[in-house]
């Protein structure tokens, strides 16, 4: 049963993804049927941005209060509510209204997914079950194109992955006894818990908080930022077609995915700290390939490096949460590294935006190599406060 628990939080992974990627991919097609500019995806991805950052700070009472499983399958719930309200809004503003259970479903059961596995389970599955994160944003967007290319309109693609978290849902609560029961050799304690949530103040006053919350800002901060701007820096700065840009552009993702697969092995041999570690150089030596003059052969190579390097980044510091504050503290401060990573999703690829309007868009590596800069200094300072005897090693 215990391992049937564990596939229902990689499923549970699967269905996080599944929406991140719907709206950029059916947004050509659904702001005109609104009569509203193509610009007016930012509001809606702004409003499921800040539900997103007020549930992931609410993440330690919720689950203090009714626990990880039940978590889960509300919040997936009101996700698959928010999705088919997607599908049968007929205005814009019903799409706005939409985007706030959207973001509040999905904060929540990130924090919260996040810690159980930080707590219960080794470092490997962390990285597997990002891995699956990514498979599930890679799954919505076709889902989206087979039912804008099968004529069906982008309200049957939202309602088919409304149906899909519905029936994970069903799962989901099939499951609640299972997570009272899971006991595994490998299990961190979670015992000494205080009575009470710890408040977003008390979070910020423990040693380490502020460092590691800069550094998941910056690490979400990179990836949107290459995310949303590759291509465009490909086209504008390497006068690539757009067509090939976009190609390109996937290679990102594609690296994140598999170096994430991989990563779960080398958590094996490596520890969390090192782990990252390696990430941040690899991440590093992308950015660098991607100055050389070599044309579109260092900008592939680049892509690829980057994405490979922003791999175990993300699930290795999430693992080392319960390590560097402890297992009573790690859901609260999960929940506040969960908002601040998604303020730096809102803030910097909207101001990289601002610069290449104003400046140009070839500083773009220059930008991502600042970003990295910071978080490499903000995660010595979190290993070296939290394990001062070793001297951050």
């Amino acid at each position: 049963m215990i391992h049937f628990l564990l596939a229902v939080i990689y499923l549970s992974f699967i269905s996080l993804g599944l929406p991140d990627a719907l709206l950029g991919s059916a947004w050509p097609s659904m702001y005109g049927t609104f009569g509203v500019p193509v610009s007016y995806a930012g509001i809606i991805s702004m409003i499921i941005a800040l539900g997103t950052v007020v549930s992931s700070l609410q993440s330690d009472r919720l689950t203090r209060r009714l626990g990880t499983g039940r978590v889960t399958a509300v919040s997936v719930a009101v996700t698959a509510a928010a999705l088919l309200g997607f599908s049968l809004s007929g205005s814009f503003w019903a799409l706005c209204l939409w985007a706030v259970p959207y973001g509040l479903g999905a904060g929540s059961v990130d924090a919260s997914l996040n810690n159980y596995v930080a707590l219960h389970y080794a470092s490997r599955h962390m990285s597997w079950l990002h891995c699956m994160w990514g498979i599930g944003a890679s799954i919505g967007p076709y889902i989206m194109g087979m039912a804008l290319t099968g004529g069906c309109g982008w309200h049957m693609g939202y309602r088919a992955v409304a149906l899909l978290q519905a029936a994970l849902t069903a799962v989901l609560v099939l499951s609640l006894p299972l997570w009272k029961k899971r006991t595994e050799p490998d299990s961190r304690t979670e015992s000494g818990a205080p009575d009470r949530p710890l408040s977003l103040g008390q979070v910020l006053r423990l040693p380490g908080a502020p460092e590691v919350m800069a550094a998941f800002f910056c690490y979400c901060a990179i990836e949107q930022t290459i995310g949303l701007w590759a291509s465009s820096y490909l086209v504008l700065h390497l006068g690539l077609s757009s067509e090939a840009a976009a190609g390109f552009a996937s290679l990102f993702f594609l690296g994140v995915t598999a170096g994430r697969g991989a990563s779960g092995f080398l958590t094996l041999r490596l520890s969390d700290t090192q782990m990252v570690r390696l990430g941040l150089a690899i991440l590093a030596a992308g950015l660098a390939v991607l100055l050389l003059p070599l044309g579109t052969g260092s900008a592939l190579t680049a892509l690829l490096l980057a994405g490979l390097g922003c791999a175990p980044v993300y699930p290795c510091l999430i693992h080392s949460t319960p390590e560097h504050f402890g297992a009573e503290r790690s859901q609260a401060v999960i929940g506040v590294q969960m908002a601040s990573a998604y303020v730096g999703t809102c803030l910097m690829p909207f101001l990289f935006g601002l610069i290449a309007n104003h400046l140009s868009a070839a500083l773009f590596p220059f930008y991502l190599a600042a970003l990295t800069l910071v978080m490499s200094v903000m995660h010595r300072r979190l290993v070296r406060i939290s394990h001062p005897g070793n001297g951050g090693n």
